[in-house]
C-alpha cells in the first residue's frame, strides 16, 4: 500500500507521518532575541547584568514563567511587558529568516506530513516570531509554555501535540536543540532527532542521547528522503 509517510535513514526503520519541532534554535535563530529582552527585564527591575549562559541556565519555564520565578521585584508584571515590549521591537535586529529551514518546512508539508510545533515559549512570543518570520498559519498544532502544566523536560506538551495530530507515537518524529527537547521525546516514546544547525543552539553537545543528530538542514532533508513515496 503506497504511503504519504516518510522513512528516515535507513528505509526499513520508520514510516512517520507527523514532524514536531521545538521552536528557538530549531526553527529560528531567535535565541539571541531572548537573551537580550531578558537581559533588559533583570537589569531594569533587578540592576542585574545576566549572561547568556546565566539566562539560559533558567530556561525551562515559558518566559512569564522565568521571570515570575526568578526576578527579585515584585513588579512581575511591569517586567513581562518589558520583555515582550524588547522581544517585538527588536526582532527583526536579532533574527532573519532562514531559507534552509524554511525549504524543509515547505518540503514536508508539499509531502502531506502533519507539522507541528512543541515549544516552552509562551504563545505571546512564539507570535511574535512567527509573524515577523512569516510563518504564521503553516503549523497543524502548536503548543506552548501556557499550554502544558508540566515544562520540558516532561512530555506533557508532546503527548497532547501527537494527540490533536491524531497520530501514534511510532509514526511522529520530534525534532529539537536542547537536553530538554532530547529528553521529552525519548520519555514520549517517540523517534527524538537532535539538532545543531543554527548558529545559537542550546546544545553544542547533547547530555542525553537522540536518536539521530544532524548538523546541517540539507543533511536532514537528504536523509528524510523528502519527496519519495515508500511501499509498506
Amino acid at each position: 500500500m503506497a504511503s504519504s509517510g516518510v522513512k528516515i535513514e535507513l528505509k526499513d526503520v520508520l514510516i512517520i507521518k507527523a514532524i514536531i519541532f521545538d521552536f528557538d534554535g530549531t526553527i529560528a535563530n531567535t535565541l539571541p532575541i531572548c537573551y537580550y529582552a531578558f537581559q533588559c527585564v533583570f537589569k531594569e527591575f533587578d540592576n542585574k547584568n545576566l549572561s547568556n549562559e546565566e539566562i539560559k541556565a533558567m530556561f525551562g519555564p515559558s518566559e512569564t514563567g522565568i521571570i515570575r520565578e526568578n526576578l527579585s521585584n515584585s513588579n512581575k508584571d511591569a517586567a513581562i511587558e518589558l520583555y515582550y515590549a524588547k522581544y517585538s521591537e527588536r526582532h527583526s535586529q536579532f533574527v532573519t529568516p532562514h531559507k534552509e529551514i524554511d525549504d524543509l518546512i515547505k518540503r514536508i508539508k508539499e509531502q502531506g506530513l502533519k507539522i507541528g510545533i512543541f515549544t516552552g515559549k509562551a504563545k505571546r512570543s512564539l507570535d511574535i516570531s512567527l509573524k515577523a518570520l512569516q510563518m504564521e498559519g503553516l503549523f497543524d498544532v502548536i503548543i506552548t509554555g501556557d499550554d502544558v502544566n508540566e515544562p520540558k523536560p516532561h512530555p506533557e506538551g508532546l503527548l497532547k501535540a501527537l494527540s490533536l495530530l491524531s497520530v501514534g507515537k511510532s509514526e511522529a518524529l520530534f525534532i529539537g536543540d536542547s537536553d530538554a527537547d532530547i529528553d521529552a521525546g525519548i520519555r514520549a516514546n517517540v523517534y527524538t532527532v537532535g539538532v545543531q544547525w543554527l548558529p545559537d543552539c542550546h546544545s553544542m553537545e547533547f547530555t542525553i542521547e537522540p536518536n539521530s543528530i544532524f548538523k546541517s538542514v540539507t543533511e536532514f532533508i537528504d536523509s528524510m528522503g523528502i519527496g519519495e513515496t515508500y511501499e509498506y
